[in-house]
């Protein structure tokens, strides 16, 4: 039924947002300084930031020591102390990010294309964080049932999983990972990849094809949403061919009729993609097995859905 308990204004998520965009909290995590000199630091109008500043005091992100401001120690462990539960980091800035495209809505509806988004480096850290986060909590429990039914030390090929959340949990399990990515993913991850894992990254655009097998396994994180019908016919079709026989593709997805979410999520895409979408079941079903795989019942792993089919 409607819910209008979230017919809510998140001044508190755009107050932060906007703090963190224009470097507010980074230039106090460098060093504690006075309201005079962070308005020249951050080359900011002075009465815009004092507006801001005291709505950051009231709710606890800042605190004075003296004259001079700096992060609270909530807000320290909360940004930038990696080993403290209550570190978040920066993720919740691709939701930030998000909320850009869709106040865009109205005019996507009359058009049919998505919103107009800046590319920034930027962005897509944020972007990059968040799947990073979003996927800590059921990595393990994913790469377990992906890898059940597999020979051991099989090979995966991680399609998107440049934030590596996965990759590392593959290699928990004895797998040997190649992970494609785009290759500004690559750049930005490349430096974090712990070099005794048996995880290698290539760089490359997987709807322009998928680097040579044979693999045991090709998993499909959070990428089939990005695009239609066509494009993910293309990809189940390259990844039978890089697949050996009785070898498995897994599709960790939202699947369009399974809880409100997935359709949401749908118009996230509509919002962000020229073609992307959430997809039902029959509609994976019948793409896969054109493609030459045999589908198994979708299943919920770690609040995932999950599609394995393999390849006949």
């Amino acid at each position: 039924m409607p819910n209008t308990s979230s017919f809510q204004v998140p001044q508190e998520f755009l107050i932060v947002g906007a703090a963190t965009q224009t470097g507010l909290f980074a230039q106090l995590h460098k060093a504690p300084c006075t309201l005079q000199e962070l308005t020249a630091r951050m080359q900011v109008d002075s009465r815009a930031l004092w507006v801001i500043v005291e709505a950051l005091l009231s709710l606890q992100y800042l605190v004075y020591e003296g004259e001079l401001l700096k992060l609270s120690p909530a807000a320290e462990k909360i940004f930038y102390q990696a080993d403290d539960e209550q570190y978040t980091g920066f993720a919740f800035m691709h939701a930030y990010n998000l909320i850009k495209s869709w106040i865009q809505l109205p005019e996507v509806l009359k058009t049919g294309k998505p919103a107009s988004r800046d590319s920034s480096a930027e962005r897509n850290t944020h972007f990059i964080k968040a799947m990073t986060r979003g996927a800590q909590k059921s990595a393990a429990q994913i790469a377990g049932y992906c890898l059940q039914d597999l020979p051991p030390h099989p090979k995966v090929l991680d399609v998107g999983g440049g934030p590596l959340t996965y990759a590392k949990a593959f290699a928990a399990g004895q797998a040997r990972i190649t992970v494609l990515d785009l290759p500004e993913v690559i750049d930005m991850m490349r430096p974090e990849l712990d070099q005794t894992l048996p995880i290698e990254m290539i760089a490359g655009d997987f709807t322009q094809g998928l680097p040579p097998g044979p693999y045991d396994l090709v998993y499909l994180g959070n990428v089939c949403h990005i695009y239609g019908e066509p494009e993910n016919r293309a990809l189940f079709l390259a990844a039978a061919q890089v697949l050996r026989p009785g070898g498995q593709v897994v599709i960790n997805d939202m699947i369009r009729g399974a809880g409100v979410w997935p359709a949401i999520f749908g118009v996230n895409m509509l919002v962000n993609t020229v073609s992307g979408g959430t997809w039902t079941y029959e509609q994976y079903q019948t793409w896969l097995a054109d493609a030459g795989f045999t589908v198994a019942p979708w299943q919920e792993v770690g609040g995932r859905q999950l599609i394995k089919a393999t390849k006949q």
